[in-house]
């Protein structure tokens, strides 16, 4: 029997048969075992088994993000992706990173609006050093205040960094500012400067107390291991360790219909202007998400796409146009993002892309175009299997969002569902003028 990896390569040098030829099949094709069971403490488990080669991604993530956040104490979730590396009770201090390069080992971490996760890229036969080292720090973590303090100023750097110093950034971080107004979306993962200012240890270990628990994380094995020996590990270091009886359910609120268009202009100490259209769309796991999936490949992905060609290509009023469909556990956000080479042609840029969303709306898009965006979302999704740390990170993601890995293996079906109509129809009651936000950042 071929290996798995054979298949992933075959697939991917055959998308320019039509899709529907074998995408019934496709999901059969990408499938890969795995086994999923619960420890009595509430930690969630998968393990998929990979020999292709002598590695083992080990990743642990927690349903933790953002969103968990109140007002007063945002960027507290990213700041604890940094605390997470300041030691715990068996390995304090740098020797974390230090014992995990000393055995080959990369490693890093992520915060999001809907969770944040850990990983371990590591030697096959390195398991169980993955399992002592995230067992500890999932429950003995060093909340004190020297590393509060140390964490802040490292975080507060990397803000400045990436949003202060960054038109990106920043109008990124304006825009979900305007697209949301009661949703904890409206606030960026970082943090604004202020609550970072305030954060202090009292609230911290409150957090840690109520997200870093077992029964509110998910360990991901995948790579060169033996099931039975990986499963007797996790529960030699896992299964003593207490479930949280505090876990905090964050109340949420819901995100009132917009019924006005929003604009906001703002002057930066930048070169050149560069703006975003964006509208608030469907959750992960909505029909309609799909659909908007394919919409911005259509009009921005690569340069063929229909505004590159117009605004780069033809107008030549624009460097770069990027388009895609952020989508989040809860809510999707829509975005055109636009640098322009003067602040001159900023109403021009935006009525070609209403036009061009008026277009999809008023138009089924061809065939064609339709069969491009499917094929090219397709091996995307097929590229990022070929590795175990890949399969791991797919996985998780799943899991966190919906609770089944199994969403994974079926999301290629339910692109391959969608028609030019369900776009055009996606268009129509989305993308409209009353829920349309603009943030425009020029120089000053």
């Amino acid at each position: 029997m071929k290996h798995l990896s054979f298949w992933l390569v075959l697939i991917a040098l055959t998308f320019t048969v039509k899709t529907q030829v074998w995408a019934e099949d496709l999901a059969e094709l990408i499938k890969f075992p795995v086994e999923k069971y619960q420890l009595n403490n509430g930690l969630t488990v998968l393990l998929h088994e990979d020999h292709s080669v002598p590695t083992i991604s080990y990743h642990t993530w927690f349903r933790v993000g953002s969103k968990n956040e109140e007002p007063g104490y945002t960027g507290i979730a990213h700041l604890f992706e940094h605390l997470m590396f300041k030691g715990a009770k068996r390995y304090t201090g740098k020797e974390f990173d230090r014992i995990l390069q000393a055995n080959g080992a990369v490693n890093n971490a992520f915060t999001s609006y809907d969770y944040t996760g850990y990983y371990e890229n590591l030697p096959s036969d390195k398991l169980e050093l993955a399992v002592d080292l995230e067992s500890d720090r999932l429950v003995n973590l060093q909340v004190n205040a020297e590393n509060l303090v140390s964490e802040r100023e490292v975080v507060k750097e990397e803000r400045r960094v990436r949003v202060d110093n960054s038109v990106g950034g920043f109008l990124s971080e304006m825009l979900y500012a305007t697209v949301f107004k009661v949703h904890p979306y409206r606030w960026p993962v970082i943090g604004w400067m202020q609550d970072l200012d305030q954060i202090d240890l009292k609230k911290c270990r409150e957090f840690y107390g109520s997200y870093y628990a077992p029964n509110n994380a998910v360990v991901i094995v995948a790579g060169d291991f033996d099931t039975k020996s990986a499963k007797a590990l996790i529960d030699k270091y896992y299964s003593h360790l207490p479930a949280s009886k505090t876990l905090v359910k964050t109340n949420i609120p819901v995100e009132p219909e917009q019924k006005g268009g929003r604009v906001q202009k703002l002057k930066k100490e930048i070169q050149t202007p560069m703006f975003a259209v964006a509208y608030r769309t469907s959750a992960a796991g909505e029909q309609s998400a799909y659909a908007f999936d394919l919409l911005a490949n259509v009009l921005g992905e690569g340069q063929s796409s229909r505004l590159y060609r117009r605004l780069v290509y033809k107008e030549q009023i624009a460097t770069s146009v990027t388009v895609y469909n952020h989508t989040l556990q809860q809510q999707g956000v829509f975005q055109v993002v636009v640098s322009l080479k003067s602040t001159a042609h900023f109403e021009r840029a935006k009525k070609i892309i209403t036009e061009a969303i008026a277009q999809v709306g008023g138009q089924v898009v061809s065939e064609r175009e339709l069969q491009k965006a499917k094929n090219q979302i397709m091996k995307t999704y097929v590229d990022a299997l070929k590795t175990v740390n890949g399969k791991a990170y797919s996985l998780a993601l799943s899991e966190i969002f919906f609770g089944d890995y199994g969403t994974l293996f079926s999301d290629l079906g339910r692109y391959n569902q969608v028609t030019a109509l369900d776009i055009q129809k996606a268009a129509q009651g989305t993308l409209t003028a009353d829920r349309m936000n603009v943030v425009l950042v020029e120089p000053k």
